[in-house]
């Protein structure tokens, strides 16, 4: 029962409490009341906090927005977050396209220039997807986390702190107020000294002056040490810029690798395209290819015309060599395994004797080596001089 009659106590005046912050935040509003002004440190350690809060979440939204352009993918990785549970691995975008290359290249055949180009293109783009995914986990664990560890928790605590500062400073205005007006009813009533009732009224008020002056001085002293307390959280900001800066320099340095690597594949994959002859094609076509070396004719292409480091070529060395019946010495470029016994199998930088066969295919020769005879395919020989 006593218990009981507590927390009926307790609830009352908790009431009286919140009534009594809700008429001064009415009356501040409405001008009627003072409002005590918090100084000018407090002030501007405040709106820096704030400040810190807005950019933070809009860094870090527009940071995920990046790492993971699928809206649908992010709101998964959430729940799965929240859920505290590991979200499924899924296959990202350049993976997913490097293995269509790859399986597109290994249907149209490896022995093909297309084909072949195909699946060196998809393995490149597999491996830019495993950069991105490990882009992705490391500037969520250096960059993203401890963004977000911000808002959700020191953040959290400030704006606790900062509302409780509001209530007492309301506290202690609504506490000046009633002395103010206690003081004002005892100024009135110390003039009427008329009757014994006045008399009565003047003890009345002089104890509600005492009373209020008590109360100003306890929440003047809960008000100041809310205060302290606010500031101390709020002179951390500049702590949390300073970590925020060491997490962007990792974000940064994470960045830069992703694109260095990024840069190298297409750049071994670029060396690796350029290196193929350009003759996957009929006589009567024309087709892009890389320029060739001075030092060496690539079977099926001279330059005809440049443009941004490739030129328009023509299958003018393939045709002489046919037109003539005779044979030429050629470098082999890649290794190559015979699909049956009447192919060639090749090794890389051997030489072979080729020429044509009339009726054969435009896009083999026929290749001898020592004893060794059987077609191989042109894209992947090189003509010497």
């Amino acid at each position: 029962m006593n218990i009981m009659d507590f927390n009926v106590k307790k609830l009352a005046a908790d009431a009286g409490t919140f009534l009594s912050r809700a008429v001064q935040f009415t009356e501040e509003k409405l001008g009627q009341a003072e409002k005590t002004e918090l100084d000018a440190h407090l002030e501007n350690l405040l709106s820096k906090a704030e400040c810190t809060k807005i950019w933070t979440e809009k860094i870090m939204k527009q940071t995920e927005v990046l790492l993971q352009p699928n809206p649908n993918a992010r709101i998964e990785e959430f729940v799965y977050e929240k859920l505290d549970r590991k979200a499924p691995s899924r296959i990202n975008n350049p993976e997913l396209l490097g293995q269509y290359m790859i399986d597109a290249g290994t249907e149209f055949g490896p022995g093909t220039a297309y084909g072949n180009a195909l699946i060196k293109c998809g393995e490149t783009q597999k491996r830019i997807g495993t950069a991105d995914r490990e882009l992705i986990q490391t500037s969520a664990l250096n960059f993203l986390t401890p963004l977000r560890n911000f808002i959700e928790g020191d953040y959290k605590t400030i704006a606790k702190e900062r509302k409780l500062l509001q209530n007492k400073r309301l506290d202690l205005d609504a506490a000046k107020t009633r002395l103010k007006k206690a003081k004002a009813a005892e100024t009135r009533a110390s003039q009427l000294n008329s009757a014994r009732l006045e008399g009565d009224n003047i003890m009345i008020w002089a104890e509600e002056v005492t009373k209020s002056e008590q109360e100003l001085r306890i929440t003047q002293s809960e008000f100041d040490r809310q205060a302290e307390i606010t500031r101390l959280l709020l002179e951390g900001i500049s702590s949390t810029h300073a970590h925020h800066l060491r997490c962007l320099n990792d974000f940064v340095e994470a960045q830069m690798t992703y694109y260095a690597q990024c840069y190298q594949y297409m750049l071994d994959l670029q060396k690796q395209l350029g290196s193929f002859p350009s003759n996957y094609c009929n006589n009567n076509q024309t087709s892009v290819a890389p320029v060739p070396s001075a030092s060496s004719n690539v079977i099926g292409s001279s330059a005809l015309t440049s443009t941004s480091g490739l030129v328009i070529t023509s299958p003018s060395n393939l045709i002489d060599l046919k037109e003539c019946g005779g044979s030429r010495k050629a470098r082999v470029l890649y290794d190559y395994d015979a699909a049956n016994s009447s192919e060639l199998s090749l090794l890389a930088d051997e030489v072979i004797t080729v020429f044509s066969v009339v009726g054969m295919d435009s896009d083999w020769l026929m290749g001898e080596r020592g004893n060794q005879k059987g077609r191989v395919p042109i894209t992947y020989l090189e003509l010497l001089n």
